[in-house]
């Protein structure tokens, strides 16, 4: 008779001080920041200014781009430096469905976006088809990064790509999407892009209102993306990624095939992206080929290491203080800033390997040593 092997208990999603902090984020998110601005008076020393809640509401979007990254390079140590394209691509597709919103407001008075008008344009291109639909829009904004982060990651994980040569690769796809989506005959708005939005649904998007509901979703898809994450992390799933990552080649031995593997969670990092990239556009009223810069899509893995690899929480960390700092250091030292950034990530891979969190784990563990000790 065979020994009864008892398998361990499944982690919980949160731990209950996990748990508290998610629900007091929920709270700031969906209670307190409205409240803030629309609410308190703009002289009242706790009013929420408009720009607070664009940038923030901007910064959120990157934080779920940082996480995306969390789970491509912290937890199966893939390193893309490509996600930028994935961002850009759901930000054109709510860009065009904003394009249309315009209807006969635009400068020219015509059915068409006032840049196909400008060149001569007559109708609309095939690939605009769905975008006068909001449900169509929401399934592309989903499809169109994932269809092509799946494509080139069947063709990239089956050919055992890896390494320093995959990040090369995602970044030179990255840069010919920029220089595609430059050119004018493609229909994307060239150098200039999308801008000069009017509404969402037929509601203005230049409203308190629309900017605060903009607001609140994006913070909730975080959170949201955040409990996927660690339900996929906690899972059987995220423990073969994390083993791929360790040693592949044992993974491999013991009848596992890395490439499903790898190709889902590097699918559904892509769509993650995309998502941000829609909840993005709005909130900042533009979207042009230069998000698809390669230096946008190394900031993104900036964010993942100055918080923390692996750690789901780190990256979104990360993501607010490198964006912070920016923010900062653009208006009052923008000279400086890429200095500062290119130091950022040296001192961060030198002196903080695991981190912001990392840091604030091995602080912790000494106090609380040196206690006992006490």
């Amino acid at each position: 008779m065979k020994p009864v092997v008892s398998l361990p208990s499944p982690a919980p999603l949160l731990s209950r001080t996990g748990w508290a902090a998610f629900l007091v984020a929920l709270i700031v998110v969906c209670a307190v920041a409205p409240v803030l601005n629309l609410l308190v008076p703009a002289e009242n020393i706790f009013h929420l200014s408009d720009y607070g809640v664009g940038l923030v509401g901007r910064i959120m979007c990157y934080a779920i781009c940082a996480l995306a990254m969390d789970l491509i390079w912290g937890f199966t140590g893939i390193l893309s430096l490509g996600h930028g394209l994935f961002f850009a691509l759901g930000g054109y597709v709510m860009g065009m469905y904003l394009m249309r919103q315009i209807g006969l407001d635009g400068n020219y008075k015509s059915e068409l976006p006032d840049f196909m008008v400008f060149l001569d344009w007559k109708t609309l291109p095939w690939h605009w088809t769905f975008s006068d639909s909001f449900v169509a829009t929401l399934f592309l904004i989903i499809a169109v990064p994932g269809l092509v982060a799946f494509v080139f990651g069947y063709f990239a994980f089956r050919s055992r790509i890896k390494g320093v040569y995959f990040s090369i690769i995602t970044q030179a796809m990255t840069f010919a999407a920029m220089l595609l989506f430059f050119r004018n005959e493609t229909g994307f708005g060239g150098n200039n892009g999308f801008t000069d939005f009017k509404r969402i649904l037929d509601i203005p998007v230049a409203t308190p209102s629309m900017r605060m509901t903009l607001f609140v979703l994006t913070g909730i898809t975080l959170l949201g993306f955040f409990l996927m994450a660690r339900w996929l992390i906690n899972s059987k799933f995220g423990r073969v990624l994390q083993a791929v990552r360790d040693a592949e080649t044992r993974v491999m031995f013991c009848g596992y095939n890395p490439l499903g593997y790898k190709l889902t969670i590097w699918t559904i990092s892509a769509m993650m992206c995309g998502v941000a990239g829609a909840l993005y556009v709005p909130q900042v009223g533009i979207i042009n080929p230069s998000e698809m810069s390669p230096a946008n899509s190394i900031e993104i893995a900036i964010w993942a290491a100055v918080g923390g690899r692996a750690t789901l929480i780190g990256p979104i960390l990360g993501a607010f203080i490198v964006s912070g700092a920016k923010s900062w250091l653009t208006v009052a030292y923008p000279e400086f800033w890429l200095y500062f950034l290119g130091a950022l990530f040296i001192g961060v891979t030198l002196f903080l390997p695991d981190g912001v969190v990392g840091l604030v784990k091995r602080l912790s563990k000494a106090a609380s040593t040196s206690g006992d000790r006490s």
